[in-house]
């Protein structure tokens, strides 16, 4: 939002896991509740969580050439749900047939008559702290970050209905009236950003590619139609974007996700911090190039490191 309507206000902005398209982000989640809690059967409980982690890793975990539990672009995946429906009564190692159908509506992303309204979330990084427990499933129906976030933005800030029901909610109908009511207040996707371009500003997106709040695919979206609106040599002068394998909201999941966003466990040099080389940027002109992202364990120790290249190269 400063980038765009407040093009003067800052010369560099580091935008991580942007929540810039608040009104169909939130759409979304209404989709998600109704998939995973409209009909009681399809509520798919946390429990179940490491047998659909293994199985994506099962399906698509090789494809990047490195088996070890992160999917270098899980655009890639095409993992069906429907390998994991129970044949001998239900238990966490596998789906019944509606909690396959809900998993398969979280990838997919909200959908109407008319298209798309929001993307899904990308297969992998289901399990950790930042995975799916907290975000989707909740350690019982109704109890996910999604809900809250769901019942609030429509109950109070679009419909101001106190008794308003996500499950009796018509998804085409509260899309537009969220766009009515909000998107002038809180959406910020114009992709012309020429006066922020025009005021020297930098700007770096980077967004984990297993993000279970806000789907990755948001962020390509709104690059890309920078990239259309602006054309690639001046968009290049000025911004990048960063996608982080095996990275979730913002932070955790089982890739490399140190890169200059943590207090602890971190260098300055900026091939190593995405916050120096956005200040080299900004100071000296210097683009940035490949980041090195870290993953340390408990002890600080390094686990590995993997570079991170601006989108839309990838590391091999």
């Amino acid at each position: 939002m400063e980038a765009q309507r407040f093009p003067n206000d800052y010369d560099g902005i580091l935008a991580g896991a942007p929540a810039n398209f608040w009104t169909h982000l939130l759409t979304e989640a209404l989709w998600n509740a109704q998939a995973t809690t409209n009909d009681p059967a399809s509520y798919i409980p946390s429990s179940k969580l490491p047998a659909i982690a293994a199985a994506v890793n099962e399906a698509c975990d090789a494809q990047d050439g490195v088996k070890d539990g992160i999917l270098n672009d899980p655009r890639q995946c095409r993992f069906d749900p429907a390998v994991l429906l129970c044949n001998n009564g239900n238990s966490d190692q596998c789906l019944t047939t509606p909690q396959a159908v809900a998993l398969k509506k979280l990838y997919e992303g909200a959908r109407d008559a008319d298209g798309q309204i929001y993307p899904g979330f990308l297969p992998g990084g289901e399990l950790g702290e930042q995975g799916w427990s907290s975000w989707i499933t909740g350690h019982s129906p109704g109890q996910a970050a999604l809900f809250g976030f769901t019942n609030g933005f429509f109950a109070d800030m679009v419909y101001g209905k106190a008794d308003w029901n996500y499950k009796t909610a018509d998804l085409s109908e509260a899309v537009r009236a969220a766009d009515t009511t909000q998107a002038g207040n809180l959406n910020s996707v114009d992709p012309n950003l020429e006066p922020f371009r025009s005021h020297r500003g930098k700007l770096i997106l980077y967004h984990g590619w297993n993000d279970p709040a806000i789907s990755a695919l948001n962020s390509i979206n709104y690059y890309q139609s920078v990239v259309k609106q602006m054309g690639r040599e001046d968009s290049e002068g000025f911004l990048r974007l960063y996608m982080v394998p095996g990275m979730q909201h913002c932070v955790g999941g089982p890739g490399a996700t140190s890169f200059g966003l943590n207090v602890a466990s971190q260098t300055y040099d900026p091939e190593h911090n995405i916050r120096t080389a956005l200040e080299q940027w900004v100071e000296k002109g210097i683009a940035p190039s490949t980041i090195i992202a870290t993953k340390y364990s408990a002890a600080d120790a390094v686990n590995m490191t993997r570079p991170l290249c601006p989108y839309p190269q990838s590391a091999k």
